[in-house]
């Protein structure tokens, strides 16, 4: 995926997103072979994209969230997976892009319920604006360009720690090869009083971030604590693994 443009070389007019079904894959696409999120025709509700399944790891955090908010709907993969595997969460998705939604029933989406709410919303006036109290905070919103500076922000990095619970855990998706990178880092740490970490080696040029929340009451942030004071934490391998056993652990909770 080539490195996104400057943000004021980013287009006034974004493109069409671009639905293509190869045999059993299905992919949404903002340009042509820029793959923004995957389906299986066969397994719809399964994650397929390496980004996505690492994200998944809020779950040794908040296994079992109450409200979970996205940032990003995409092809909805993040949005089946949480409705299906955690049955007693209320999911609430903040999508920017009227024809991103329209695309829900391509992408197999359940219909909005008492669990499930798509907005179509800016995301970062909605999360200033409403008192959201969230458990988990999945941030993954990318437009042709690549990730929008006013998703990595400091305010809006402020914005979502205010949006969670005490105890509740931010998962922000980033390219290491954004322009902005070491910037965005910075601000997100700052936001979080440095309770940020990442694990290594499991998405590729997908750096996912996890922040979190203080609670004293929550052995797994203490944890994470001690995580979060070096640049990245395990190896390639091991942690590929764990995210493997969380996905395991989900889904056979689910049946």
């Amino acid at each position: 995926m080539p490195a996104p443009p400057a943000p004021a070389d980013r287009p006034d007019t974004p493109p069409a997103p671009l639905v293509r079904t190869v045999g059993d894959r299905r992919t949404l696409e903002f340009t042509p072979d820029d793959v923004q999120s995957e389906m299986l025709l066969s397994r719809p509700d399964a994650l397929v994209l390496d980004y996505t399944r690492a994200m998944m790891g809020f779950a040794l955090l908040q296994p079992r969230p109450r409200h979970i908010v996205m940032v990003g709907l995409g092809g909805g993969s993040l949005a089946k997976f949480c409705y299906r595997h955690f049955p007693d969460a209320r999911i609430t998705v903040l999508e920017v892009r009227a024809d991103v939604i329209a695309l829900r029933d391509a992408f197999r989406l359940p219909p909005d319920d008492a669990r499930l709410r798509v907005l179509h919303v800016d995301a970062v006036d909605y999360l200033a604006r409403h008192q959201t109290q969230a458990d988990v905070l999945l941030v993954d919103g990318f437009d042709s360009a690549g990730l929008p500076c006013a998703l990595s922000s400091r305010v809006f990095y402020a914005d979502c720690w205010r949006a969670l619970r005490p105890g509740g855990v931010m998962v922000a998706n980033i390219f290491t090869y954004d322009p902005d990178y070491a910037g965005a880092l910075a601000r997100l740490r700052e936001a979080f009083g440095g309770r940020l970490a990442w694990p290594r080696g499991v998405a590729g040029n997908n750096r996912i971030l996890f922040a979190c929340r203080p609670d004293s009451a929550n052995a797994g942030l203490t944890r994470f604590t001690r995580l979060a004071r070096s640049d990245g934490f395990g190896w390639g391998w091991s942690n590929r693994l764990l995210v493997r056993a969380v996905l395991a652990w989900l889904t056979a909770r689910a049946v």
